[in-house]
Formats: C-alpha cells, structure tokens, sequence
C-alpha cells in the first residue's frame, strides 16, 4: 500500500498559493517531501512485483534476509528468536508471528527450541531458504542497480548523505507532535 496515494503531485505554484492561507506550509519543504514519498512509493512497488514473481512478500523476504545476514556475520548458523527478528525488521512481534507461520509453513524457516533455553523458541533459515535467497538475490541486486542508473556516483553519495540527515532529523521526534510554531504560539496566547 503507497505512502503518499497521490499520482499525481502538486506543482510548486500551488504549494506557494496554500502557503498563503496556512503560513506554517513551507512550500519548498513540502515539494521535497511529497517527492520523497512519492520515489518511496515507487521504488517499493518495483521491489514488491519483483519479490512476487519469486512468490514471497516484502516482510518474508525481509526475516530471510535478517537470519541469513546473521549466518554471515557470525560464519555459522545463530538462530534469532522471534523477538530479535521483530526489532531487527521493524514490526510487531504479533507481525512476526504471522510472518514466520508463513515462512515456516513453505518451508523457508524452522521453529526451534532455544539451545540454552528450552523455554524459548528461535527461528532459523532453512537450506530451501537459503536456496530461495541465492535465487532471487541477483535478480534483486540487477534491480536495485537498474532503478539507482540514472544517478552518478557522486549523486548517489550526495543522496546518502542527504537521507541520513532525514534519517537523523526523525529519530529525534519520538513519536511526539511536531514542533509547534511561534505563529501557533502567539495564537494559542503563550
């Protein structure tokens, strides 16, 4: 599901013209993120229709890919428990739950008892997984670097560095209501 569900996004002149009547619309701020959104939309779906061909969905592929980049970095098999997965992959442990009845049921992971704690579960890559991944990887990797062409190598650093300042900029608004304004401050009388 997109983000932004517009197709279609507003032209400069009328960010300018709103900013008339809602003084705390920066119409410049708000250009670059309706894009922002809207190339996060896009890049999304080209990823999705490509992980569906291979039938498996963003979230699945995600747990693949966080099991099989800790057998890489360890050089050995280390189970996650569903927990580690959830955080490692941003969602719910309610999410995981169903994410990993899916990928256990084709086949992709195993449920297993904790080594060291029999009261635990983790779940673990299987060798069908990780045969699934070493499929669909390449055509994954072609993808990304097709979609990335258009921009040189110096554009892309530029980009990094631009999202990391973004990235950087969100981590510090925990979920709080943005900032107010020194326009909603004089209003609201303080």
């Amino acid at each position: 599901m997109p983000l932004l569900m517009l197709k279609d996004l507003p032209r400069y002149e009328c960010l300018l013209e709103a900013s008339r009547e809602f003084p705390d619309l920066d119409p410049s701020a708000t250009e670059v993120f309706l894009h922002l959104l809207r190339a996060g939309d896009e890049a999304f779906r080209v990823v999705e229709a490509h992980l569906a061909q291979h039938e498996i969905t963003q979230g699945g592929f995600s747990v693949l890919m966080a099991l099989w980049g800790q057998c890489q970095r360890e050089g050995r098999e280390l189970p996650l428990s569903p927990a580690a997965l959830a955080e490692r992959t941003g969602v719910t442990r309610a999410t995981m739950t169903g994410l990993v009845d899916t990928l256990e049921r084709d086949g992709l992971v195993r449920r297993a008892p904790d080594r060291e704690d029999r009261r635990m579960m983790t779940v673990e890559l299987t060798p069908r997984g990780e045969r699934k991944l070493l499929k669909l990887l390449p055509d994954h990797f072609r993808q990304m670097a097709w979609l990335m062409a258009p921009l040189s190598e110096t554009e892309r650093k530029t980009f990094v560095r631009l999202l990391t300042k973004l990235l950087r900029r969100a981590g510090e608004n925990d979920g709080r209501p943005a900032p107010e304004t020194a326009v909603a401050a004089v209003v609201a009388g303080r």
